[in-house]
């Protein structure tokens, strides 16, 4: 996909330095819903996986035409669900992405590196 949106915009000012998010805890804790929206978002790809399998209608011609209107809302279109799901993954990875730089501009470590634990503890004290 790869076209360029408001994310890739936003990803591209990041990596250039022109915009983070300038809270520690915001960045950490944002980077962590992009990752539970990620894993929503593949769950959801690889079931629409199951909806290009669409069969059932009966061998007359109409039945076969119907067949065809549902596999072109499964796939094969910009506006099928397979390719609006993902594009909402490669935004959110996009985002995930900026808040990842946002947490090592300001922790100076990588987000992944990053104990949850040691960080919500540090919060806490």
């Amino acid at each position: 996909m790869s076209e360029n949106t408001a994310y890739s915009a936003l990803l591209a000012r990041a990596k250039a330095g022109e915009v983070y998010l300038n809270d520690e805890a915001a960045a950490f804790h944002m980077f962590k819903a992009c990752d539970d929206r990620l894993a929503d978002l593949r769950e959801i790809f690889n079931i629409t996986r199951r909806v290009q399998n669409v069969s059932g209608f009966g061998d007359f011609q109409i039945g076969k035409d119907l067949e065809k209107k549902f596999l072109l809302q499964a796939t094969g279109d910009q506006n099928s669900v397979d390719a609006v799901v993902k594009k909402d993954i490669e935004a959110v990875e996009q985002l995930r992405e900026v808040f990842a730089i946002s947490f090592k501009r300001i922790a100076g470590k990588d987000i992944e590196n990053a104990n949850a634990l040691d960080y919500v503890a540090g919060q806490v004290s």
